[in-house]
């Protein structure tokens, strides 16, 4: 396994070369399995032949970074595990200056134009309604926003009129706004009463304070139909919520019980806070 360093492809470590990019997987795959080591598996996983495997462990073995055991018995050695680290941190710090140095420069978003705006003009960012909105900075006013108290800036990269969709790249600050909140309702199965064991009243005034209304079960939407209001989600539910909540919309999700932990759940690692509401005329909430 030769390292020249030479050229502009140093610093791609074992991305260098295909055949070095091959044994980092293979010496890998025997870590993980060692030290009963199909090279049937670990073709499979790295997608080549286990004839090539078969010659890779070949190589690897006589630079000493494998020792055999016996027959399909392999064992990565200290020489192996060294160079696994080395060329482990070598892809760490290239990766780290691709997201950081590459992609950093060229990620780019997209909002709303409140207003015309001209490529090449700095945006002030903020979010309504769920929706990343941009507005042209007049950088030559006094109070031109300063992203050292809480906003957040962009540069456009393409032109748009009032309205439309505008790209916008090269961050800086936050953009700041509040996260929704979740609301759950819980609606008992069909065979212990359905949609009409909960208390409409309470439901139809939940439903009167909140940005989006989400049904799951069929309960749940025959729940919401009798305040008369249609959902506005019915599938997909357990992204819909969590993403309108992070974007900042306040959420009533009405969910058959069955249906409850799956959405509780994904709320549970973000920073959204959610209550439940048991809508029965004696009903009580679990605030979170």
């Amino acid at each position: 396994m030769t390292d020249d360093g030479t050229g502009d492809g140093a610093d791609l470590g074992v991305l260098r070369h295909k055949g070095e990019a091959t044994r980092y997987r293979i010496l890998v795959e025997i870590a993980e399995r060692q030290p009963a080591v199909s090279q049937r598996e670990i073709a499979e996983a790295i997608g080549i032949t286990a004839q090539a495997v078969s010659e890779h462990l070949g190589d690897l073995a006589d630079g000493g970074y494998v020792d055999r055991e016996g027959r399909g018995r392999y064992r990565v050695t200290k020489e192996g595990v060294d160079w696994l680290i080395s060329r482990t941190d070598e892809l760490r710090e290239y990766l780290d200056h691709v997201a950081g140095d590459v992609l950093g420069d060229v990620e780019v978003e997209t909002a709303l134009a409140d207003g015309t705006i001209a490529e090449g003009d700095r945006v002030a960012l903020s979010m309504r309604e769920g929706v990343l909105h941009a507005t042209v900075v007049d950088t030559d006013a006094d109070d031109a926003l300063d992203t050292d108290d809480g906003g957040a800036t962009a540069v456009a990269v393409t032109d748009a009129d009032d309205g439309d969709d505008v790209g916008v790249a090269e961050f800086q600050g936050v953009v700041d706004y509040d996260l929704g909140t979740v609301t759950a309702v819980v609606v008992p199965s069909v065979r212990e009463g359905g949609s009409g064991a909960i208390d409409h009243d309470t439901l139809a005034s939940l439903a009167g304070d909140v940005d989006l209304v989400v049904a799951t079960g069929t309960e749940a939407l025959a729940a919401v139909r009798r305040i008369d209001r249609e959902p506005d989600v019915r599938f997909g539910t357990v992204d819909a919520v969590s993403e309108a909540a992070m974007r900042g919309l306040d959420v009533l999700l009405v969910a058959v019980a069955g249906d409850l932990s799956a959405h509780t759940d994904g709320l549970r690692e973000t920073a959204v806070s959610y209550e439940v509401v048991d809508a029965s005329p004696d009903g009580s909430s679990d605030a979170m």
